[in-house]
């Protein structure tokens, strides 16, 4: 059993309490029913109300859920194949390039890419909208997922693979049918980290958007900027609300996994 010194308790304490503290707050004052947000004025959920009527916030986060579903969905997929060809790929020419340009927008700074991308739009003259922030977002969030799908692959029994050969199984139905449901939760894992690096992205996005494209995160911020409503408190509420059910679900489903394989391992270790 390991214990804890004073000085730890106090130092774990006031870190929590200085990071939930002020979420806590956040969620209190979304129920506040005045329009001053540092004034409590009694309970109301008028401001939900008022949020769901607003057509800006609704438009800017139908645009952020697009971008981000397509986006993540076209990263896992080249995060992926570049993972493959870093792990199984051997020693090929150009391979150092070929993985300092994969792994470069992880150091890279978000002003610097989002620069570049924009300058690139403007050379090949195409108008920023959706597009362009789709394709920004596929090309920095590409090597994340790479990263994560390496680290499974490395660790891969290859055997596997090689016995699906044996048995007549062509490279691309060994990789269907043997590699890919092995590697799933990582490349699922890869696929949700994609989505919430789209979600939350700001920097990239103001970049590369355009009039008719205003993600959730550039919506916020302008109204910020200009004094912070009851609805802003609302949305970030719903928005903890939502990541707070996906971390207990996903706690769930791994405890409920593991379970599962101690029961597995338990029935197999049984003498017949």
């Amino acid at each position: 059993m390991i214990r804890l010194s004073p000085f730890n308790v106090v130092s774990l304490t006031l870190g929590f309490a200085f990071l939930y503290i002020p979420m806590v707050i956040l969620v209190i004052y979304s129920f506040n029913a005045s329009k001053l947000v540092t004034v409590w004025a009694g309970f109301s959920t008028q401001w939900y109300g008022e949020l769901l009527r607003n057509e800006a916030f609704l438009d800017a986060a139908w645009v952020t859920l697009r971008v981000a579903i397509v986006s993540s969905t076209i990263a896992t997929v080249l995060g992926t194949m570049a993972a493959y060809t870093l792990v199984r790929g051997g020693k090929f020419f150009g391979r150092t390039l070929f993985s300092g340009m994969v792994y470069a927008p992880l150091v890279m700074p978000e002003v610097i890419t989002g620069l570049s991308l924009l300058l690139l739009f403007i050379g090949i003259g195409l108008d920023r909208g959706i597009l362009t922030i789709v394709l920004a977002h596929t090309t920095f969030s590409m090597c994340f997922v790479s990263v994560v799908v390496s680290s499974r692959l490395v660790t891969f029994d290859r055997s596997l693979e090689e016995a699906a050969l044996d048995l007549g199984a062509s490279p691309f139905e060994a990789f269907r049918f043997v590699t890919l449901p092995i590697i799933a939760p990582a490349v699922i894992s890869g696929w949700l980290l994609a989505f919430t690096l789209s979600l939350d992205d700001l920097v990239i996005a103001s970049f590369t958007s355009g009039p008719s494209a205003t993600t959730l995160p550039m919506k916020i911020w302008s109204s910020v900027r200009l004094g912070v409503s009851p609805e802003i408190n609302a949305l970030s509420t719903i928005l903890i609300g939502l990541v707070t059910i996906g971390v207990i679900s996903a706690s769930l489903a791994t405890k409920r996994a593991t379970l599962r394989q101690k029961l597995d391992a338990q029935v197999a270790a049984r003498p017949t």
